[in-house]
């Protein structure tokens, strides 16, 4: 299944005849605050937004057209307006076809947890051998995974293109769009159960990929300690990764030492042992690192390639930071949360060798009926970890019983800093993205 059904109405063009306009102006955009000279303007919709309505203003700042799907808009005899039936559906269409015209070689990347990390690791190993194109920040919905394949130029040798999905079926559009050569699920866990309806939705749409693969005789890098991969994973081409209890596996390590950085060794099937001081907090990112080894390894990275670039790879965006200020240090991971990789956060900070011990933690989201016994279980957790101060920040977690400080959200968190700043803590900074907890760490 592909995108290429023709749906542009002006003069009959077809896809073809707008993936010509593209090859001369080789830029999109979806914002018309942000429209590069020469630009083509796709008009999409959101929730309390028409960028039809902003097409004009898009032409008038510097693009060369405007892909709209509600005629009324399209100014009488201005040729740069191209009026389709769906505006996303095109855009994806346009994704698909320069995708299968450049015909590059496509890694996609999906998983609950540890997704936009392994994705930024495998990057870095196969940018010692290639010219590589990856997603940049979280563009990885509807939206973003097409605006990142129309990024791709001639030049680049190998994409890696990361997948999310919040829904049943999310995953199979995506890479019907993307049309990966080989796939990695980093994991399967506990998020966006709201949408999902169950852990089992969850395993279901991330094994999307592996339909696609499966159907296609693409190339699968797997956990093979991962019991619900390998469940989903029968009849595929894998090339496995893991620990040393992993039969047939290509590549395998474990953590040495996760002090505040992880530090792990790995090697080949047969081959000498590496080890890496890493810049990453967590010892839950083992996997991740071992994923890379393990994508680089196949991919012909020697080595001491990949050694140097998961050395040298430092985390950002709120993901597994550590970050020393004059009066405490954070660990910050404040981008996203879920029960699963809130578990895996509390359990290596408890393990974690450090002084005075505090956590500050927000909601996590989107867990539906669940999420009152999602929140008292880390709550329950709290209770028996040994930490010298904890707050609970958002409503989810005021509501359990326990006996920690809550805050109905940042902004109280903000003014009790104020008012009185932890001092000589290691802080582990965890919640939601929604919850706002990024803006703590220049109060800290």
């Amino acid at each position: 299944m592909h995108y290429l059904c023709a749906v542009i109405k002006r003069k009959d063009m077809n896809i073809t005849e707008l993936y010509s306009i593209f090859r001369r102006h080789p830029e999109v955009t979806t914002d018309s605050r942000d429209c590069p000279q020469g630009s083509v303007f796709f008009a999409l919709k959101g929730a309390s937004f028409d960028g039809n309505a902003f097409a004009k203003n898009a032409l008038e700042r510097g693009c060369a057209f405007a892909v709209i799907d509600e005629e009324q808009y399209a100014e009488p005899g201005d040729s740069r307006y191209i009026v389709v039936d769906d505006c996303l559906k095109t855009l994806q269409q346009l994704a698909n076809h320069h995708r299968r015209t450049l015909g590059t070689k496509i890694i996609g990347i999906t998983g609950t947890n540890g997704k936009t990390t392994t994705k930024e690791l495998l990057a870095a190993v196969l940018g010692e051998k290639y010219n590589v194109l990856y997603t940049q920040g979280n563009f990885n919905n509807d939206i973003g995974v097409p605006k990142t394949l129309l990024r791709l130029k001639a030049e680049h040798e190998i994409a890696v293109v990361e997948m999310g999905a919040s829904h049943p079926g999310d995953i199979k559009t995506l890479t019907d769009i993307v049309e990966p050569d080989c796939g990695l699920i980093t994991n399967v866990g506990k998020a966006h159960l709201q949408g999902f309806g169950s852990f089992e939705g969850v395993v279901r749409t991330k094994g999307e990929l592996y339909d696609y693969l499966r159907a296609h005789g693409g190339t699968v890098f797997i956990n093979g300690g991962d019991t619900n991969l390998t469940a989903i994973a029968g009849g595929l081409n894998l090339v496995k990764y893991g620990t040393d209890n992993v039969e047939g596996a290509e590549v395998t390590g474990g953590v040495t030492v996760c002090d505040p950085y992880l530090n792990f060794w790995w090697h080949t099937a047969g081959g000498t042992r590496h080890d890496v001081k890493t810049h990453i907090i967590g010892s839950y990112n083992v996997m991740n690192m071992l994923a890379a080894a393990c994508v680089g390894i196949s991919f012909g990275v020697t080595p001491g390639q990949i050694d140097r670039a998961l050395g040298g790879y430092v985390p950002k965006n709120n993901r597994s930071e550590l970050e020393v200020t004059p009066h405490n240090s954070l660990i910050i991971d404040a981008y996203n949360a879920n029960p699963t990789s809130m578990n895996a956060a509390l359990t290596n900070f408890r393990d974690m060798k450090a002084g005075r011990k505090m956590a500050i933690l927000g909601d996590m989201g989107e867990l539906g009926a669940v999420s009152h016994d999602e929140h008292q279980h880390v709550a329950d957790f709290l209770k028996n970890a040994g930490f010298d101060d904890v707050w609970l920040v958002g409503k989810e977690f005021g509501a359990t019983d326990c006996p920690f400080r809550k805050f109905d959200n940042v902004e109280e968190v903000k003014q009790a800093i104020a008012d009185k700043r932890p001092e000589g803590f290691c802080i582990l900074i965890k919640g939601s993205n929604s919850v706002g907890l990024f803006r703590l760490p220049p109060l800290l």
